[in-house]
């Protein structure tokens, strides 16, 4: 076979599967998702480095840990100048304000973080969401991090991939069930790159918008972004894990009542870190913000994160500053002392609360872990110190921490808990996890860190329509369609011979094939019926020249997918093909016949629950 030939049938295969195959067809979405957002990542990282290594390293003179798989530039220190940060600090807050209030002002109330925003662009705004929000939110959130606010990387990269999902999905013309799930897709694609645990990072972005659901339908292109993303990060900036620590393991029970401790403890500081947060965020920032304006408000969230930066203990090291990760690892690593941890998970609620509060950009997720890791680590400690035969391996709590400590003030305990499990490169610590994450959900079913959280499906205006989406799944083009001979056309076919078939065939649409017998288009009444009386052109115009884009369903197609169709196209009637050729025309469908058995259907659903409420009302 000639070698364009073969491609150019390859080409078509794939074409073929892409509009046929839905599993297929998100794969390939996901993929295309993931090596845009992973590429996101790749640059939003290397800024963030770049920014905190000249800013706080260079200028300010902080020398601050960096945990192992991290911290890509090196040099000297520059001399210790502690008045950089708070002058970098409000210098941000004060660009932050102006650029959210000049031009995205309707993300003034977007919610917590990036994450929190990406929620509520699920839920309420059917996941459109304007570029030029994730492009200002990037930006400042790496002038926030880089100069020292206290925030993390995961919220703005969250809501950057999530961007990319939904400017795909538009310039896709996507549906809007479509848009939202690679909404979420390049929300995954960003977390499990730039946290380097894709499955984590995938499961994580799905979880997150519900209390006590997860978006089922967006595991598969979720995975695949997450996983594309991952090894693009990975290609730039290596595949080892974020932290240099041993392996730890659970094999001692004696050891479950201190992780039972440690998820009471983490509730305690998560219910405290949410309190926090919102306190000083509608308290005292919001009311701020009414008085003196944003950019004013945001510059004294930034006035007051600098300051409280370089004053607090253990100022030489810039304890609170940015996300904290090298920290969260000498603490793994047993070097910090307990009283260390105690200041630190106050200072860092208070650093944040007034970062993301004030209207700074920056997400909550990375601030989490590492007070929730500190949590841990006390526990852990204290354990160690009074039971060492028993708490053999303090650092193990700090892990276990994270993630029951984010389970609980985001209701999302699946995705944080297989990231530890791929942070620690095993599953020694799964028990512990399951335990502490269990419990913390129960615990913290009264606060939620993220203010766009709906508790289910049920209750998320994305799912609305789902009621009649049911329906329609619940029945079958077999069922509906009228199978015999149809009458199809050839593309060579004259105008001459189209209106004799008008007129013997009740028809109102034609498939057409081509010279290879293959379905190529459709041909209807309306499109011939500006040509029928023109006697001059019978013979010169043909099927190939009044034809439309073909469309077609298989028996097996549920009602639903028949009603996109008519919806995408405007036809009547959609041709039937068979299971195993797209081809092979065995009948068609009409819009009517849909509309009516939808129709038929919602009465029934109707007639039933109106004889349920009579029968309650008997009862009563």
């Amino acid at each position: 076979m000639n070698p364009l030939a073969y491609l150019f049938s390859r080409w078509r295969a794939f074409v073929k599967s892409y509009r046929t195959v839905t599993s297929f067809r998100w794969l390939i979405m996901g993929v295309i998702t993931g090596i845009m957002s992973g590429l996101v990542a790749v640059l939003f990282f290397g800024a963030v480095e770049l920014g905190k290594f000249l800013i706080q390293h260079q200028l300010a003179g902080i020398v601050s840990p960096e945990p192992a798989g991290e911290g890509i530039f090196h040099g000297t220190p520059g001399a210790y100048r502690p008045w950089v940060i708070p002058a970098f600090t409000t210098a941000t807050g004060l660009l932050t304000g102006w650029l959210v209030s000049r031009f995205i002002p309707g993300a003034i109330h977007g919610g917590t973080d990036g994450t929190d925003a990406t929620i509520d662009n699920f839920h309420n705004k059917g996941g459109f969401l304007k570029p030029i929000v994730p492009i200002i939110k990037g930006f400042t959130s790496i002038l926030t991090i880089a100069s020292g606010g206290s925030a993390g990387r995961e919220g703005p990269i969250t809501q950057m991939g999530a961007g990319v999902g939904s400017w795909l999905a538009q310039k896709l013309s996507l549906s809007a069930k479509e848009r939202r799930l690679l909404l979420l897709s390049g929300a995954a694609g960003g977390l499990g790159a730039i946290f380097r645990a894709p499955l984590g990072g995938a499961l994580t972005a799905i979880e997150v918008i519900y209390r006590e659901d997860f978006e089922a339908e967006a595991i598969l292109p979720s995975v695949m972004s997450s996983v594309v993303a991952y090894t693009i990060f990975t290609f730039f900036y290596g595949s080892e894990p974020i932290f240099g620590i041993p392996r730890f393991s659970f094999h001692d029970p004696r050891e479950l009542p201190f992780y039972i401790l440690l998820a009471f403890v983490c509730a305690a500081a998560g219910w405290m870190y949410v309190k926090t947060f919102y306190f000083i965020k509608y308290r005292i920032f919001f009311q701020l913000k009414d008085r003196i304006g944003l950019m004013w408000a945001t510059g004294l969230g930034g006035l007051s994160m600098g300051i409280l930066g370089v004053v607090y203990p253990y100022i030489s090291d810039g304890g609170i500053l940015s996300g904290g990760y090298g920290w969260l690892e000498l603490a793994i690593l047993g070097q910090l002392p307990t009283m260390a941890m105690v200041y630190i998970i106050i200072a860092k609620t208070l650093a944040t609360s007034v970062t993301i509060g004030s209207g700074m950009s920056g997400g909550m997720f990375a601030p989490a872990l590492f007070v929730g890791g500190m949590s841990g680590g006390l526990v852990g400690k204290v354990g160690h110190q009074l039971f060492p035969d028993v708490v053999t391996q303090p650092g193990a709590y700090i892990l276990v921490g994270m993630a029951a400590f984010f389970a609980c003030v985001a209701n999302a305990p699946i995705g944080p808990l297989i990231m530890v499990t791929e942070l620690t490169q095993g599953y020694g610590l799964l028990a512990p996890l399951m335990l502490a994450s269990a419990l913390c959900i129960v615990l913290g079913r009264g606060f939620s860190l993220y203010e766009h959280q709906k508790e289910n499906k049920f209750e998320s205006p994305a799912h609305a329509e789902d009621a009649t989406i049911n329906i329609l799944e619940q029945m079958h083009v077999k069922d509906f369609y009228n199978p015999g001979e149809v009458t199809v056309l050839k593309e060579s076919t004259t105008l001459k011979e189209l209106t004799d078939y008008i007129a013997n065939s009740s028809q109102l649409y034609f498939p057409v094939k081509n010279a290879e017998g293959e379905y190529s288009g459709m041909v209807s009444i309306h499109n011939a019926r500006n040509w029928m009386f023109e006697e001059g052109l019978f013979d010169l115009v043909v099927v190939r020249d009044l034809m439309t884009r073909p469309v077609y369903v298989r028996p097996d197609y549920d009602l639903y997918q028949a009603l996109l169709r008519f919806v995408n196209t405007d036809y009547g009637q959609v041709p039937v093909v068979a299971p195993d050729d797209t081809n092979d025309i065995i009948g068609l469908i009409n819009r009517d016949d849909v509309f009516q058995a939808y129709a038929e259907a919602i009465m029934e659903v109707k007639g039933e629950i109106e004889e349920a409420e009579a029968g309650g009302a008997k009862v009563e």
